[in-house]
């Protein structure tokens, strides 16, 4: 699901799962927390690089694999089960925000939902020129990434953004403050300043210019997730999506 490499002192992680446009499945979504974790704990890695194969950086949360309930004991385990996989997701991407290194995100084609998330969550933000984002989550009552998104853009857009499920080109994502740099496809190596700081420094410097809001961000998403109806209300949004794009309804929140 991942391949990971290093190249000198920084770790580039690369998403493997074409076959679902990289959409993050709770599989994918361990991958990655334990890569990122382990890179964290070397010290050695002072910059992490996330990468994707294919056509998309990452196409959101997983929903192929659900399947509408058939009473209450199985709606209860399929809300349980997704309210697990969101926090996870919440735990990878705050990981990424406070991360004691410099985190590099570089998207091609879609960065859509929790893909747009983790994108988000990174300090330096390359882009080719054929990207876009979305953030359609609180279409089905989940409340994942907004704060970061508004770090980066201002709260008044990033809630336009979120509340619309607006798509977001790469000349607005720029302008807008979301991206920090379109780079031609391959090219995001030539776009890196070498860091004139140490790890520890780096920690300092971030631990000062940003809030450690992270149980405030996790109560925000538990609190939208476990309101009543989870799973309903992804079925809902998937047959929503149905009625647009039916090659989008399996994949993408």
């Amino acid at each position: 699901m991942i391949e990971v490499s290093r190249e000198g002192g920084a770790a580039v992680l690369c998403m493997t799962r074409t076959e679902r446009g990289n959409a993050l499945s709770a599989g994918l979504v361990e991958a990655l927390i334990s890569a990122v974790e382990t890179c964290i704990a070397d010290p050695a890695i002072n910059t992490l690089v996330l990468t994707s194969q294919g056509a998309d950086f990452c196409t959101g949360f997983d929903l192929s694999n659900m399947q509408p309930a058939t009473s209450v004991e199985e709606t209860a385990a399929i809300d349980g089960a997704l309210l697990w996989r969101f926090v996870r997701i919440e735990h990878l991407l705050a990981t990424l925000w406070h991360a004691p290194l410099r985190t590099v995100a570089v998207v091609q084609g879609r960065a859509f939902g929790a893909g747009a998330d983790l994108f988000a969550a990174c300090d330096v933000r390359l882009a080719t020129a054929d990207a876009q984002w979305r953030f359609p989550g609180a279409g089905f009552g989940i409340v994942l990434g907004t704060r970061r998104l508004g770090e980066h853009v201002g709260v008044d857009r990033a809630l336009a953004w979120v509340t619309t499920g607006a798509s977001i080109d790469a000349q607005q994502a720029v302008s807008q403050g979301l991206v920090t740099g379109v780079i031609p496809a391959g090219a995001w190596r030539e776009h890196l300043t070498p860091l004139s700081v140490d790890r520890p420094t780096c920690a300092a410097l971030r631990a000062a210019a940003r809030a450690d809001l992270r149980d405030a961000d996790l109560a925000a998403l538990v609190r939208s997730a476990t309101r009543a109806g989870l799973s309903q209300r992804i079925e809902n949004y998937r047959n929503t999506l149905r009625k647009k794009k039916p090659e989008q309804a399996s994949a993408q929140q």
